[in-house]
């Protein structure tokens, strides 16, 4: 069989409730108990688990974790591991076994074989943890002055160079990344250099006036893309008044399906920023999933816990009550199954 068949096949065999499980990544944060996610795995079948705060026990303390958690997920299906180890100010991992990485902008000083090559290690350490996802690089290109754009440069999380320097740098970390043996997931499409709020902490300041399609700073997503091929892209919550003024990105099928896939040609998993961020506060947690999903997206990122059971129920109400939903369900399934079996997680 091809992989392509075997894993219409594994999707088909699942429930609806299973499908929808897959299309979920709850989070862990430091100090909380992995045995806080076990129901969500084993009976509400949620594929995936973000490892995020500040977590200063090292390597073996983090494995601790996440191998309790791969004990839930069924043999033939395991978690993905995804963690935020981008560098510098954004790091959620440290202590014994990590190394400290430079920000973004200073691993834009570095040449792409260096980058590349300082990935691996980092990489490697995100696979001794049991990490294999990690959602960066930042392939964001900041067009308006650093310190005030306080989701990316005010943080140095980008690469500080044009965009086509930063498609050759987020390209390099992904391959590095990828000799470790851990996928990526490129952010925040279509870019979030240019607006001021930070989209996690506010709901002001994120409406982005200057992005266009087939503009160089989307483009270079496009780059990474074909160069690199990243195992997800990551929306921005962000909303675009040229492309897309009705709707954040996340929730955009113009930006998602009708750009992404359609014109870019990207057919992996799409993941979304932290569902449970400030700039979402004025959506209902249950209607999250369900449109992200409705606009070709595939992975609902949740920061918060309280809220992957109303996104998992909005998920199977409509996907109930609604066959062209439950159909779109069924893709992203097949999407993120497709991911495990590159990854060797699922078979």
């Amino acid at each position: 069989m091809t992989p392509a068949s075997r894993v219409r096949r594994a999707v088909a065999a699942m429930s609806m409730e299973e499908r929808v499980g897959q299309l979920v990544m709850a989070s862990l944060s430091a100090g909380t108990n992995p045995s806080s996610l076990e129901d969500a795995i084993r009976n509400r079948h949620v594929g995936s688990v973000l490892i995020i705060g500040n977590w200063t026990n090292g390597t073996a303390g983090v494995r601790q974790a996440t191998d309790a958690l791969q004990s839930y997920a069924p043999a033939n299906n395991k978690l993905l591991m995804t963690t935020d180890q981008e560098g510098g100010q954004v790091q959620h991992l440290t202590g014994a076994g990590f190394s400290t990485m430079p920000s973004a902008t200073q691993q834009g000083g570095m040449g792409a074989d260096q980058l590349r090559q300082s990935a691996a290690v980092w990489g490697g350490q995100l696979a001794q943890a049991g990490i294999n996802v990690d959602l960066a690089p930042v392939v964001d290109t900041v067009t308006v002055p650093r310190a005030s754009n306080a989701p990316i440069g005010a943080l140095d999380r980008d690469f500080g160079l044009d965009a086509a320097g930063n498609a050759s740098h987020a390209t390099a970390f992904i391959q590095g990344m990828r000799d470790a043996g851990v996928q990526t997931s490129i952010k925040h499409y279509p870019g979030l250099g240019s607006v001021t709020g930070n989209t996690d902490f506010t709901a002001d300041g994120i409406l982005d006036t200057t992005t266009m399609l087939d503009g160089d700073t989307i483009n270079a997503f496009g780059t990474v893309i074909t160069d690199a091929q990243p195992g997800m892209v990551m929306m921005a919550l962000a909303t675009y008044q040229a492309i897309d003024p009705s709707t954040p990105a996340a929730f955009s099928p113009t930006i998602i399906d009708g750009y992404l896939r359609a014109r870019q040609g990207y057919q992996g998993v799409v993941t979304s920023d932290s569902l449970s961020a400030a700039a979402l506060g004025g959506f209902q947690p249950s209607e999250l999933g369900v449109r992200l999903v409705e606009a070709g997206g595939d992975l609902a990122c949740i920061g918060a816990p309280d809220y992957v059971m109303p996104i998992l129920d909005g998920l199977n109400a409509k996907a109930a009550s609604d066959e062209a939903f439950a159909a779109k369900v069924t893709r992203s399934a097949e999407r993120v199954l497709t991911l495990k079996y590159q990854m060797g997680l699922a078979g």
